[in-house]
This record gives C-alpha cells, sequence and structure tokens, in this order.
C-alpha cells in the first residue's frame, strides 16, 4: 500500500473542491483508496477499490430516498476488494474540504453474508457502532463534533472510530453517515459505503433492538431531524439526542 502521509498530500490538491465525502481510509496507518469523483469511471469496477461509488458531493434530501444507504448509485454498485481489519481496531475515514458544523456524524455496519457484492445496502438491516453529537454549548453555537472536525487550513479531517470487541468475522458494509442541520426544516445526509473483511474468532452480534433499515431510521417526523436550529427555543437548547438506535458496543 501507499504510505499513508504521501498518499493524503497527493489527494489534497484534487479533493479541495469537493462539497464533502470520505475520500479514503486508513487502519493501522495503511491507506486504503476511496471512489475518485473526479476520476476516470472505470475504477467503479477496478478490483482494487473497496468503496461502493459515490458520483455527487451533493447531500441527499429524502428520508425516504433508496440512496440514503450508501449515496448515489452506491445501492447499486458494488466494491469489489475489502479492507482487512480486527474487532478492536479502529478505522479512520479521511475527508477534505468539509464545511458543515452542526448536525450528528454516525458509523453503521450491516453484515453481508458470504459477500458484499450480492447485498443491497438499501434493505440490509443496520446497527451504529458509532455516534458523535454536540459536545457542549447550545444547538446553534455550540461545539458539535462536526464543528470540531472542520479543518479550514486545507487539512485532511479524519473520523476515526473502534469496531466493536468480539464483533463476529466476516464481511461487513461500514457506513460513515454525516446528517447536516444548517438548513432549517431540510436536513442533508452524506454517506458512504465501504467493504470491510473482519477477522478474528469473535462470535458477538447485536440484538434486533439495535437494527435498523436505511431508508427508514430518519423521519421529517423526528424532531432531531426536522429542526430549524435558527429557531431561539432550538437553538438555544443545551442537549440534542440523535434518534435511531443505541449505539452497540
Amino acid at each position: 500500500m501507499i504510505s499513508l502521509l504521501a498518499s493524503l498530500l497527493g489527494l489534497l490538491a484534487h479533493h479541495t473542491a469537493a462539497h464533502g465525502g470520505a475520500v479514503n481510509y486508513t487502519v493501522d496507518d495503511i491507506w486504503y483508496p476511496g471512489y475518485d469523483t473526479y476520476g476516470p469511471t472505470s475504477q467503479a469496477t477496478a478490483p482494487w477499490l473497496p468503496q461502493r461509488p459515490w458520483i455527487s458531493n451533493n447531500p441527499i434530501f429524502e428520508t425516504t430516498n433508496t440512496s440514503l444507504s450508501c449515496n448515489v448509485p452506491g445501492t447499486s454498485i458494488p466494491a469489489q476488494s475489502y479492507i482487512p481489519i480486527l474487532p478492536g481496531q479502529s478505522i479512520s475515514a479521511v475527508y477534505y474540504s468539509w464545511v458543515h458544523t452542526v448536525g450528528p456524524m454516525i458509523v453503521w455496519l450491516t453484515p453481508c453474508g458470504t459477500s458484499c457484492s450480492t447485498l443491497d445496502p438499501s434493505t440490509a438491516l443496520w446497527f451504529k457502532i458509532a455516534e458523535r453529537g454536540l459536545l457542549s454549548g447550545d444547538i446553534l453555537e455550540g461545539m458539535w463534533f462536526q464543528r470540531d472536525f472542520v479543518k479550514w487550513d486545507g487539512s485532511p479531517s479524519l473520523w476515526t472510530e473502534k469496531l466493536p470487541e468480539g464483533l463476529k468475522a466476516g464481511k461487513y458494509l461500514v457506513r460513515h453517515e454525516i446528517v447536516s442541520l444548517h438548513s432549517a426544516n431540510r436536513p442533508q445526509f452524506y454517506a458512504e459505503c465501504a467493504n470491510l473483511e473482519v477477522g478474528g474468532t469473535g462470535d458477538r452480534v447485536p440484538g434486533e433492538e439495535y437494527l435498523v433499515g436505511i431508508p427508514g431510521v430518519w423521519s421529517m417526523d423526528q424532531p432531531e431531524i426536522n429542526i430549524d436550529v435558527y429557531d431561539p427555543v432550538v437553538g438555544n437548547q443545551t442537549t440534542y439526542k440523535i434518534p435511531g438506535p443505541p449505539v452497540w458496543i
């Protein structure tokens, strides 16, 4: 694999205009490439690509959109490679030029069975392995993890989370999702998915209470999603509960 530093520096200039998205991944300082939205379309079926293609930097607005699971057209085009990882290890998703600051960030997993190539993520059952929300202050001006995530100097933002200890070995999709709430009553969803090959001898799996469909987990009936952060009654609040199931750890 290409060295982490060289890879990040090489991609930086290429992605500075991006609206936002996970452009590659790292596990133990080993770099794994993501789909290049400015690159050739042939990469979508390349044997080295672990990330499902996402051809648009634009957000998804509809909570019922089937592309909500793995972006456009990641629901229908699988990746061919897998990122090897063990339970308890951390994976970092690398972003460039992320500019939004309000809203939760969540990492999801779903098992693929024998192959992620045959999995339709819009009909799969997902579980949370991490979620990050409001860290301090109020909803409008406070310190969200998403605000802290932004790197205004142009350096890459790394979102690092750990896989659950004892996770059952097998093939999984990992889904990094950012929900931006800066537009009143018009949430923006950004998500990318990549293939994982989880090793080890673990046998733990989440119970049914942790499992949800995507789409299905979000609804405009949820006040945390259908939200106007500029309304003082809302914006001055100092707590924000991320909707959906609890995190499975």
